[in-house]
């Protein structure tokens, strides 16, 4: 856990845990494991999604008003969220930042990438990445386009099979707190993040 506001809490969601029940049931979501390990126990409300491929940040509420007021920031896109990827080859190549705007699934799709730095022995880059929606896959799909699929990527990736995770995390997370009214944000430290040897 990386904060407790009452309302709602601020979660690390590690690698393969789920953001939301499947057809089998909720017991391995990051909501459920929440529930169970809050002091008090509270119920939890899945307010938005990360991939279960995905590591970080994740808001889960704990009252029906909150989870509507989170959701609400979400759907208006009043929340930034900033991710951190390791992805194959030379990102040097591209506009340093380049906006991605390519439509998903019908529907608008952005995403503002910005490269951090570059190692030419391994063949791969560290790129920031701030989304103004948050459609599925979007940040994989995103960077497939332009050639650069992000390590570890088993469904996007073609060849780029590895035996490590998928190297995407959610690392930062701002918005107005519905409980305060503040301006608030929260962020992965650096240790916590992917890097380049």
């Amino acid at each position: 856990m990386i904060a407790d506001v009452g309302d709602y809490s601020v979660w690390n969601k590690p690698y393969d845990l789920r953001s939301q029940g499947s057809k089998w049931g909720d017991h391995c979501t990051v909501v459920r494991w929440a529930e169970q390990h809050l002091l008090p126990e509270r119920n939890g409300f899945t307010v938005h999604r990360l991939d279960r491929a995905a590591s970080g940040l994740m808001l889960i509420a704990h009252s029906k008003r909150i989870a509507a007021a989170l959701s609400e920031l979400f759907r208006e896109r009043a929340v930034q969220k900033r991710y951190r990827a390791l992805v194959m080859g030379d990102f040097s190549t591209h506009a340093n930042p380049i906006r991605v705007e390519t439509p998903l699934d019908g529907k608008d799709s952005v995403s503002e990438l910005s490269l951090l730095e570059v190692s030419h022995d391994r063949k791969q880059s560290l790129v920031d990445v701030a989304i103004e929606t948050g459609r599925k896959h979007q940040i994989r799909r995103h960077l497939v386009e332009l050639d650069h699929p992000v390590v570890g990527d088993r469904l996007y990736g073609g060849e780029n099979v590895h035996t490590v995770d998928l190297q995407l995390t959610a690392y930062f997370l701002g918005f107005t707190c519905p409980v305060s009214g503040e301006p608030i944000e929260y962020r992965l430290p650096d240790e916590q993040l992917q890097s380049l040897p």
